[in-house]
């Protein structure tokens, strides 16, 4: 068994293309019209043939209420690894990224938070090597 897709639930499927293909940097893997909606996927450009992120609409009556209160808590809904977050923050900030969180290091963690412009909140992470217990 192994992770394939996941998913983000997005209030536009079209602005989120736009969002995490031209800032985030992702690349569109699939696009298949389903009557209103698509099934909608983007995957890392570094692992092409990687986990696809599928950018689900909000369509269920919980999804909506459900990311609104992650929001309002300040809680990213997902987290995306990076090589280095202060970089990254810095290209992502230059492009008129939102973030409500700046980079912040704990321990080994460093991340930073922002606002996907479609309804969530997602942290950009990079762990440090720490020695195999």
């Amino acid at each position: 068994m192994k992770i394939q897709w996941t998913s983000v639930m997005v209030d536009d499927q079209e602005r989120a293309l736009q969002f995490y293909t031209e800032k985030l940097g992702f690349t569109k893997k699939v696009d298949i019209p389903l009557g209103e909606h698509r099934w909608l996927s983007v995957v890392s450009p570094q692992d092409p043939d990687g986990v696809e992120l599928l950018l689900e609409p909000k369509g269920h009556p919980a999804a909506a209420p459900f990311t609104e209160a992650l929001v309002a808590d300040g809680i990213p809904f997902t987290q995306f690894a990076v090589d280095d977050v202060h970089a990254e923050y810095e290209r992502l900030n230059g492009l008129g990224v939102t973030f409500t969180q700046q980079p912040l290091e704990m321990g080994p963690v460093t991340s930073a938070v922002l606002d996907d412009t479609v309804g969530n909140l997602i942290s950009i992470v990079h762990q440090a090597q720490t020695p195999a217990e």
